[in-house]
């Protein structure tokens, strides 16, 4: 059950990190910001690669074809995510194509079938559906859409955008655990922090070309607000070792249903911290994603 402390921790530190790369909004473009959750996290996923094989004087894993093809392959579909997610807010009818892009919890469900052979207990996959079911409730009352709207909007090009946006996003996931699996040397934590830092070092080389290419000034741009980006990247890096970890015990769908929690997280804040006013749909996805949550951790999946 060690894979349900480590998912909550790494929810919690994505919302950190999110929080944290709201600073850098005004500062920096869309991209520009995005990119540094991979290149300001990438220095501390190699002092933790360091730290554990040299403290522990343990061989780093063999990289192997199946490793590398997973990892880049997750890599990959995580910056697509990323560009995908950036496409979608800057279209003016963004919500329909967001709440779509949270059917990444259900997706990774067949995805992980496809790729992996795995499957998910009767009892999670319900669980996984209701909390489906919780975030899209959520996410359809904080944006005041409607349910004939959703069903209106499903040949609109943000529709397919927001689920393009879950299927990369649970490609990610999947391929990552994946990657983890692959290797065969080395204790858990030196597994998931080694393919967690070779996947940092892939998309910092992608989106350092792509910075250099498309959008100059940016990466020397990030240098002078160096504490945030340093804050944000050790986030960043907090949650995905926390996620790679959970990635290596158990399915991904468990991982990224639970995950949901982040969601939670968002909503005490904006109630108890910034005292903002909710509705009683958003409420009600609360208690559906809550509900789903509680399922998911009883029904003590492996």
């Amino acid at each position: 059950m060690l894979w349900i402390p480590f998912t909550i921790a790494a929810a919690f530190f994505q919302n950190l990190r999110s929080a944290a790369q709201r600073h850098l909004k005004s500062e920096l473009t869309d991209l520009g910001a995005a990119a540094v959750r991979f290149l300001y996290a990438l220095p501390f996923a190699l002092l933790w690669v360091a730290f554990l094989a040299l403290f522990f004087q343990l061989p780093l894993p063999d990289v192997n074809k199946v490793f590398f093809a997973w990892i880049v392959g997750g890599s990959l579909a995580q910056i697509i995510f990323t560009f995908l997610l950036m496409w979608l807010f800057s279209l003016t009818n963004f919500t329909v194509g967001t709440a779509l892009s949270k059917t990444e919890v259900v997706q990774v469900v067949i995805l992980e079938a496809l790729l992996l052979g795995e499957s998910v207990s009767g009892r999670a996959l319900i669980a996984i559906l209701i909390a489906f079911c919780g975030v899209m409730v959520m996410v359809m009352g904080k944006s005041h859409l409607s349910w004939a709207r959703l069903a209106g909007s499903l040949g609109q090009k943000t529709t397919l955008i927001g689920l393009a946006c879950g299927l990369a996003l649970g490609l990610s996931s999947v391929m990552f655990r994946g990657a983890v699996l692959s290797l065969d040397q080395g204790g858990l934590l030196l597994r998931s922090a080694y393919a967690l830092a070779v996947a940092l070092a892939v998309q910092s080389l992608v989106l350092l070309a792509w910075l250099r290419l498309f959008q100059p000034g940016q990466i020397s741009q990030t240098t002078r607000h160096w504490p945030t980006c340093l804050g944000v990247g050790f986030a960043g890096w907090a949650a995905s070792v926390c996620w790679f970890i959970a990635f290596a015990l158990t399915h991904a769908a468990y991982i990224r249903a639970l995950g949901q929690i982040e969601l939670v997280f968002t909503f005490l804040v904006s109630v108890f911290l910034f005292r903002e006013k909710v509705s009683r749909t958003e409420i009600t996805g609360v208690i559906l994603l809550s509900g789903a949550i509680v399922l998911l951790v009883l029904g003590k999946a492996p």
